[in-house]
């Protein structure tokens, strides 16, 4: 069963096709700059080598024809025809309360997905670009939708309603949905696996620390809580996003600026965070370099990343009463060995403990980096939401 998970941004598809029955990674890429000068693909084979293909790609549907032909072509592909192609998984970013699992794709489904877009404008449309491009190219290939805010579809009411009149809740649908799902139910349930724990009987706290970050509180299987809210902006402070706020602050700095809603949007999403603070770079990297230069901004960004992380830790930790396990992933948890370090020394109140000489020593692999007495587990578990994508589609084409 050979599987293409396809992860469709507003100028940008990642993909990688996967073969389930041997678990093998076949294929994997992306095109960038979709649209716009100087667009290309970004292939890496099953040998490891990458090959880059430029041309004029303009929209979706092109850059699609560029993977497919790509993995079919006889000097790069990994397969001879597409009808290897079993099924295509896409990733979709907001499901708002329509979807709490991964579906099969149908016009129903992709009426339910347009519905959504008022709630997630940037994300929804290209995820259905990505679609209608299958549609066209591959129409009798099997499609599923795999939902970034599904899995925290269980949080209770309790933690997912904000304190605004319940009336906008009923009307536009206002309420803390949380994303990354797909990254926090991957890594909870394979760091049981790997510590060899029953899922349906641990807490857990998932930290999904990268370019965009958010925490989830996972009890027995189920997500309770996270720090994402109705858009990816609220909790952690991240790469551009500010993360928590006072709202005061935006409807001042409309009033003083002078700016509408796009403007103060941009103004949180793409200018805040450790590039605004640092004015710098939203690059962890650069900030560590700075800060070894003597940068007493970048200094203050990593600072305040980083007490963010251990904030939000410290919360899920009452949440779930005591949790079992921590988790690292994404590009800096999974990398960062300072910030978890950092992070981690802030927790020994609640009996974390961790091997620093060990973490110091691990990067992107799965690692337990607790001490024999730690009374909280801490590991790192690198992300696969791919692998993720593709186990719901196969599921559900098991099921027909």
């Amino acid at each position: 069963m050979k599987i293409l998970v396809l992860n469709c941004g507003s100028s940008s598809v990642k993909y990688k096709l996967l073969d389930m029955a041997t678990n093998e990674e076949l294929g994997t890429g992306g095109v960038e700059k979709i649209g716009m000068k100087g667009s290309f693909l970004k292939h890496v084979r099953k040998d490891g080598q990458k090959v880059i293909l430029r041309g004029e790609i303009l929209e979706h549907q092109i850059a699609i024809e560029y993977i497919l032909g790509v993995l079919t072509s006889a000097k790069h592909g990994a397969i001879e025809s597409l009808e290897e192609i079993n099924a295509v998984g896409h990733r979709v970013v907001h499901g708002g309360e329509k979807f709490n699992s991964s579906v099969l794709i149908t016009e129903e489904v992709i009426q339910k997905i347009v519905e959504c877009i008022d709630i997630a404008p940037l994300h929804n449309p290209p995820n259905l670009a990505g679609i209608y491009a299958i549609n066209e190219l591959l129409p009798s290939v099997p499609q599923v939708a795999v939902f970034d805010t599904a899995f925290h579809q269980t949080m209770p009411e309790y933690a997912y309603m904000y304190g605004i009149p319940y009336s906008l809740y009923t009307k536009y649908g206002i309420r803390r949905y949380g994303f990354h799902g797909t990254s926090h139910r991957y890594v909870s349930k394979r760091a049981c696996e790997f510590l060899g724990l029953d899922y349906k009987k641990t807490k857990l706290i998932t930290a999904h620390i990268g370019n965009g970050a958010s925490v989830c509180a996972v009890k027995n299987g189920v997500s309770v809580d996270t720090s994402m809210g109705f858009t990816p902006v609220e909790g952690l402070m991240m790469g551009t996003r500010s993360g928590d706020i006072d709202l005061g602050v935006v409807t001042f700095l409309m009033e003083k600026e002078m700016i509408g809603a796009a403007a103060v949007s941009t103004l949180f999403n793409k200018h805040s965070g450790v590039l605004g603070v640092s004015g710098i770079s939203s690059d962890m990297r650069d900030i560590e370099n700075a800060i070894a230069d003597g940068n007493e901004r970048a200094k203050l960004a990593l600072d305040m990343y980083e007490y963010r992380i251990k904030k939000y830790i410290g919360s899920y930790a009452a949440a779930l009463e005591g949790p079992d396990v921590i988790v690292f992933t994404g590009g800096v948890g999974e990398n960062q060995t300072g910030t978890r370090q950092k992070v981690c020394e802030s927790l020994a109140f609640m009996g974390v403990e961790i091997d620093n000489e060990l973490n110091a020593t691990s990067r992107g692999k799965e690692v337990d980096l607790s001490k024999p007495n730690s009374k909280v587990k801490v590991v790192v578990i690198p992300t696969d939401e791919e692998y993720m994508i593709a186990s719901d589609t196969l599921e559900i084409l098991q099921k027909l």
